[in-house]
């Protein structure tokens, strides 16, 4: 089975048992809204990717830390997209959970998300005592303070931010970082040797976000543009020009190709890596749909 039908078949399994009744129909129904249909599941694939270039050694288990980690991912897109933050009224082509659902039932659906993510990893981690508290611990650090996902919001609320990389390494790639990391761990691989391939993948698809945001078209990516020059945000684009970040996309995918440790799919994850880069920097203005996630 590919990667992208197990980690649906992961999401669905637990959103069905999360949303069954008495679950209120109509959150059960904003949850779904924000999983499905899924963007390009990048975070979850690279945790399975690197589970199997590691042995994998425990695969439902990483399933489920692939899983968690999409829906935290979903769960910080809910948020992004709400009036207090983008405003945004579409996301992957479709309407916002705000905008389907309201603010009230967005904020629950996202809130029952994170929760849902810890649940479905600790009840798969339950027959793996040495491994789950580690796995609990780096997905958290992948979306809590002081650097994950909140951090990386929190960011755009100070002024005078100077440290673009510090940035791009909280809003991203912590959540790269921890995909990439749980997937040795539930693979059977030693996660010390994979620490920082992660960062880079985070910060090379933020940097891609960052131009498509500047110079791509909403009707492609599913989504609105000029959000950063709207709400006054760090952006790549802005301190590096086009052909500055293009670059620096570059030099970041060479830098997590260099990452990655001897293992016994090392080839395979390599060959997945281009293919992934290949998207990113492939793409100019106005860039593919295929990077709307």
């Amino acid at each position: 089975m590919d990667s992208r039908r197990r980690i649906d078949r992961a999401l669905k399994s637990c959103l069905d048992q999360a949303t069954a009744p008495p679950c209120p129909p109509r959150l059960g129904e904003a949850m779904r809204h924000a999983v499905f249909p899924g963007g390009a599941r990048f975070r979850p694939e690279f945790c399975l990717v690197v589970a199997e270039a590691c042995g994998g050694a425990h695969p439902a288990l990483a399933d489920a830390a692939a899983a968690a980690i999409e829906l935290l991912h979903c769960a910080s897109l809910v948020y992004d997209d709400l009036p207090c933050f983008d405003d945004a009224a579409v996301r992957r082509g479709h309407p916002t959970v705000h905008a389907a659902f309201g603010e009230e039932l967005a904020i629950l659906a996202g809130n029952a998300l994170i929760v849902l993510a810890f649940d479905t990893l600790a009840r798969a981690g339950g027959p793996h005592p040495h491994l789950l508290p580690g796995l609990l611990r780096v997905v958290a650090r992948g979306v809590g303070g002081p650097s994950g996902i909140v951090a990386g919001q929190g960011w755009e609320s100070e002024v005078g931010l100077d440290d673009l990389g510090r940035y791009h390494r909280a809003k991203t790639g912590a959540l790269f970082e921890a995909a990439v990391i749980a997937g040795a761990m539930t693979g059977g691989g030693d996660p010390l040797q994979w620490t920082g391939l992660g960062y880079r993948l985070g910060e090379a698809y933020q940097i891609a976000d960052d131009i498509r945001d500047a110079y791509g078209r909403p009707e492609l990516l599913g989504k609105p543009v000029g959000q950063d020059r709207a709400h006054h945000r760090p952006s790549a684009v802005r301190e590096l020009g086009l052909d500055g970040a293009t670059g620096h996309l570059g030099e970041l995918v060479d830098q997590a190709a260099g990452r990655i440790p001897a293992c016994a799919g090392r080839s395979d994850l390599l060959a997945h890596l281009r293919r992934w880069s290949e998207q990113l920097l492939a793409a100019p203005p106005p860039l593919a749909a295929s990077l709307s996630s």
